[in-house]
């Protein structure tokens, strides 16, 4: 695992404003910050042996539930599985993981050539040409297989063109949902992966500080993301900032209103960044300027419940009460019923996709395990004032939960704590 040590310690924070940014920024903190450095050179990638342990537990989850096959197309379940990434097309393509060998490949025929550049050797591929059908190609291999009957499931992403193919041309295979095995799979992470989302979530908290000295009157959305996205470029990866100002803060994921930035404002931002495939999930919420009680007041709340569904998190907890932990304090701050304030679930899965299986929302009973990845983002959305959210990735430990990337916030003149 990456270690702690490796990351950049950044110091103090600066930016040049009419007014002031709750103090907490300064000239010669400015002048005292080291640059930016690349933060990936060194990080060592997965490894044939990692995909091929990926595989064996498919396998195993195939066999429990009684699977002969998954297929998998384009997309981030491609990617995890194979070390194949191909952009998503209208033409079927994609890989058949089986309990009997290797993975055995459908792919258009004049890509053949691309393929082989990235298909290991001493897996098979099945070209079809253009006027020839590719559901019936897989529908022979699973013949191959020895099990022309038998039971292909399908990764969630693959497209319905494909599904509703196999079911009219292939009508001897049972068509199952896939889901069984690429969330049991994905799920849960291992030292490496957590390692990976580690450095991201501190790469992308790194970069807003930096995009953050940056406020000043006037300034555009537009202006903060592109401070924001160079911050990402310094460190060794691409990476975002959705900033929103003022009143556009109360819609969660932004309002198409245009808006520049003025005294007083609350200022959120939401984006992130991938480090070997694994992202990275950041939101921070300030005031430019000096806050209002008011604003000072919802910040806390939110922060208190974020806190509460931290602390709610165990092996062997529902991820629907992680969501209550947080909502309950909403609640009972004034900010209830249910999401008429706190107006989406508290956090989502993360991995190799922003958002992905698991979910802590009401109603979802699925005990939580070691190694699992999360979202977690409360807030209060109050239109035609402001909104507030705070938004950090965790893991589940053995014990709990913890904060991927560190830096959290404490305060609302401190979005980043004391570091």
């Amino acid at each position: 695992m990456i270690s702690r040590r490796s990351f950049l310690k950044v110091g103090g924070l600066s930016v040049s404003s009419v007014g002031f940014v709750n103090g907490w920024l300064t000239q010669s903190a400015l002048a005292q910050e080291p640059k930016l450095q690349n933060m990936v050179t060194g990080v060592k990638p997965l490894t044939p042996e990692d995909y091929e342990a990926r595989l064996e537990k498919a396998k195993k989850l195939m066999a429990r539930e009684n699977i002969d096959a998954l297929f998998v197309s384009g997309g981030s379940d491609l990617g995890y599985f194979t070390n194949v990434n191909w952009f998503i097309s209208e033409r079927t393509f994609g890989g058949i993981i089986n309990r009997k060998g290797k993975t055995i490949w459908v792919w258009p025929s004049f890509e053949s050539e691309s393929a082989r550049e990235m298909i290991p050797k001493d897996q098979e591929l099945r070209p079809w040409e253009e006027h020839e059908n590719p559901f019936k190609l897989i529908g022979g291999v699973m013949k191959d297989l020895g099990v022309p009957s038998g039971r292909l499931a399908i990764a969630p992403a693959t497209r319905s063109f494909i599904v509703f193919g196999l079911r009219k041309d292939v009508p001897g295979v049972e068509l199952v949902s896939g889901s069984v095995i690429t969330e049991g799979c994905r799920g849960v992470k291992n030292e490496k992966e957590l390692a990976y989302m580690e450095l991201a979530n501190k790469i992308t908290k790194l970069a807003y500080r930096e995009g953050f000295k940056q406020l000043k009157e006037g300034m555009t959305p537009r202006d903060l993301s592109g401070a924001i996205s160079a911050a990402h470029q310094q460190m060794g990866v691409r990476g975002s900032g959705g900033p929103q100002f003022g009143p556009s803060t109360a819609f969660p994921h932004g309002s198409r209103i245009p808006r520049t930035l003025h005294d007083g404002d609350v200022v959120m931002v939401d984006g992130g960044c991938s480090v070997e495939g694994f992202q990275s999930d950041v939101t921070r919420t300030l005031v430019f300027g000096e806050p209002t009680d008011r604003q000072k007041t919802v910040w806390e709340i939110v922060k208190k419940a974020q806190t509460a569904a931290l602390k709610a998190v165990r092996p062997g907890a529902a991820c629907e009460d992680v969501d209550r932990a947080a909502r309950k304090v909403i609640e009972d701050a004034g900010y209830g019923p249910g999401y008429k304030y706190f107006a989406h679930r508290l956090g989502h899965g993360i991995g190799m996709d922003g958002h992905e299986f698991p979910y802590l929302v009401k109603d979802n009973k699925l005990k939580l395990q070691p190694g699992m990845t999360f979202s977690d983002e409360p807030g209060i959305y109050i239109y035609g004032e402001f909104g507030m959210r705070h938004e950090d990735c965790f893991v589940v430990t053995e014990d709990g939960a913890r904060y991927l990337g560190g830096m959290e916030a404490t305060a609302i003149d401190k979005p980043f704590g004391d570091e």
